[in-house]
């Protein structure tokens, strides 16, 4: 490559006010980039600080709906539990009531407490000894348990109630259970209500300013509940299709925060929203940008009159850091995933596996699911070793890594080198028959690979499984020595077969 050539700027004749307006242009450039840059950081402390702020009543909204919710479950299971009893069936109506809604809670917002049969028609009811008669099949939390069987506790769209009382205008929610027999029969539903003015109770003592709003709404965008309303009849109404609630329900991480123009009152807000724990509700604090950033926007105005000529400057510096930062976080994530990877087969090493199965564990233990570890081992691997040499003996091992991956295709899951011909498959939420029934797909796909010309026979695996439970009381240490152990069994047992620890 050539260079290009430029004559000098300071020839014989001189041009000393070049030199001047440079000198100046640098000094002007360097004052700007200073001024701008304090600027920014107090713009970003002041919305850090209002971020913090709303995170904070988000938290204690948060803490306050779960514990409601958790008592609310507490009291559904109760009640099935008791109307499960048989012994119940022969007592008087005042005792069967009292063992049916003894765990009921006196929350002051509490609604009615209702035991429906299968058809939807009221059994028991918390407020009254002999239920008035009445049929809810036609309801959101009816429908859900009446036609899925795996469905938790559900929590219903907002409705009102159906009676002619002085509650009847009342908007509720319900929290549901499915009562279901021994063989998953449907039974019917335990249902209870919860008033929606326990959210303006708990909204009072919250202190968001001017023009700013809370709101809690559902996976569906349904408001439930808003302070200051801003409009009369917004509760109960569907905003699923409003923009800044699209990206709120969209978010999978559940929680964060941003700036954006309200559609119900085009003011510009500040959103900080955050996800109800595994409920599928969403609280939102909006706080008004005008209040949040009104400080430094008289700051801004003032010195910007002086210094924004030169803020373009600034912008190109910002973006060649930020271009610098990008490759940077780039290369580490590289870095990362190469350490986390075995050279040879291309799945995950056994320090990916350990840190994995780690935390694995723990969400097990928190949430209560089943855990399942499979240990892989291919079958006289040694003696394919040494027949067809080294080489292929890799791409063996490559061949095995990629036959295992494509059998376990969940992204949560996780397939590792565990050293030599050994694999590990960590399955979350997983129980032994799932976990059984993915070995089995891996061993009969492993033996029917035509592994190398003319070879006598193909390679197989044996295959161990070990699963952990909430009923189990095994150490993680125990679950893998279990699955261990049931690899063992498989190679003992012949070879080329699934054990399940039991």
């Amino acid at each position: 490559m050539i260079a290009n050539r430029t004559p000098s700027i300071t020839g014989q004749t001189g041009r000393p006010e070049l030199l001047l307006i440079g000198g100046s242009l640098l000094t002007v450039i360097a004052m700007v980039c200073i001024v701008t840059f304090l600027l920014i950081r107090e713009r970003a402390s002041a919305q850090d600080a209002a971020t913090r702020r709303a995170t904070t009543i988000a938290q204690l909204i948060d803490a306050d709906v779960l514990r409601t919710v958790e008592l609310y479950d507490l009291t559904l299971q109760g009640l099935i539990a008791a109307a499960q009893r048989d012994e119940l069936q022969n007592v008087s109506p005042q005792i069967r009531h009292l063992a049916l809604f003894d765990r009921s809670t006196t929350a002051r917002f509490k609604g009615d407490i209702l035991l429906l049969d299968k058809h939807g028609e009221v059994i028991a009811d918390s407020s009254r000894i002999e239920p008035k008669p009445g049929n809810f099949a036609d309801r959101d939390y009816f429908l859900a348990h009446a036609f899925n069987r795996d469905m938790g506790m559900f929590i219903s769209r907002p409705f009102k109630t159906r009676c002619d009382c002085d509650e009847a205008d009342q908007w509720r929610i319900s929290f549901s259970r499915r009562i279901a027999s021994q063989t998953g029969e449907f039974l019917g539903v335990a249902v209870a209500s919860l008033k929606l003015d326990y959210f303006d109770d708990l909204f009072k003592s919250l202190d968001i300013g001017t023009d700013s709003t809370l709101n809690i709404i559902n996976s569906d965008g349904v408001l439930l509940a808003q302070k200051p309303y801003l409009q009369s009849d917004s509760v109960g109404k569907s905003f699923g299709n409003r923009p800044n609630v699209i990206r709120i329900l969209n978010d999978r991480d559940g929680s964060g925060s941003f700036t954006s123009t309200s559609s119900m009152d085009e003011q510009r807000r500040l959103y900080t929203y955050s996800r109800v724990g595994n409920l599928p509700l969403t609280v939102m604090v909006a706080l008004s940008s005008a209040e949040v950033f009104g400080t430094w926007r008289r700051t801004a105005l003032l010195i910007s009159g002086a210094t924004g000529v030169l803020c373009m400057g600034l912008l190109w510096l910002t973006w060649l850091l930020a271009r610098e930062l990008r490759r940077r976080q780039r290369a580490e994530r590289e870095l990362a995933q190469l350490a986390a990877t075995d050279d040879l087969t291309g799945v995950a090493n056994r320090r990916m596996l350990d840190q994995t199965l780690r935390h694995e564990w723990f969400r097990a233990q928190r949430s209560g699911q089943p855990l399942s570890v499979m240990m892989i081992d291919a079958d006289h691997f040694k003696a394919f070793n040494d027949r067809h040499g080294h080489q292929a003996g890799d791409q063996a091992l490559k061949t095995l890594a990629r036959v295992i991956g494509e059998n376990v295709r969940r992204p949560a899951d996780l397939v590792a080198r565990y050293g030599g011909e050994e694999f590990s498959v960590i399955l979350a939420e997983t129980d032994s028959a799932g976990a059984q029934q993915i070995a089995e797909q891996i061993r009969q796909a492993v033996e029917n690979l035509p592994w190398v010309d003319g070879a006598e026979r193909a390679m197989t695996v044996s295959i161990g499984i070990a699963t952990w439970t909430s009923a189990s009381e095994m150490t993680l240490e125990q679950l893998l020595f279990t699955a261990d152990k049931a690899l063992y069994q498989a190679k003992e047992g012949g070879r080329n077969r699934v054990v399940v620890s039991v």
